[in-house]
């Protein structure tokens, strides 16, 4: 007879099933399942929302040379928004989206205060026919939080 059928008769009937059913082991293997679920939880999450973190949306703005769009009143706009945004107020979004790049296919980023905004606007922008749009996550807040500079005033701060 071959091999085969005895070295499987061997991992079933030895130390594997063993392991499976020591309460012990199965806890371990719980533990492991659980801490990889709550590792990859942030990725999974920011997957069906699409925002980017402040790093993320720096190496856009930067290598991709994305159109940074900030949505909100002209009030808070000038009391600090990221460098090279454009100001255009959500309420306006809807009758302006096709002015807001001239290719529809380089990346845009929009951003508001906290993210809400961005993400009720990222489906108009996209409805409108621009392939690559994005949220900044947690908005200019999150922004300002990861140490990320703001203009204001003509200054960068």
């Amino acid at each position: 007879m071959g091999g085969l059928p005895f070295s499987i008769s061997l991992f079933f009937g030895g130390f594997s099933v063993k392991f499976f059913t020591d309460y012990t082991n199965l806890v371990l293997i719980a533990i492991v399942l659980i801490s990889g679920g709550l590792l990859l939880w942030p990725t999974i999450s920011r997957r069906g929302r699409g925002g980017l973190s402040a790093a993320e949306a720096t190496q856009l703005i930067n290598r991709r040379n994305a159109t940074v769009i900030d949505l909100r009143p002209s009030a808070d706009f000038a009391k600090g928004h990221l460098p090279a945004a454009r100001q255009l107020e959500f309420a306006d979004l809807q009758a302006k989206v096709a002015q807001l790049v001239k290719n529809k296919s380089n990346p845009v980023l929009l951003v508001c205060q906290t993210g809400q905004q961005s993400n009720k606007a990222a489906r108009i922008v996209q409805d409108a026919g621009y392939a690559e749009v994005h949220v900044l996550e947690g908005g200019v807040d999150a922004w300002q939080r990861a140490g990320m500079p703001v203009v204001k005033q003509g200054a960068a701060k």
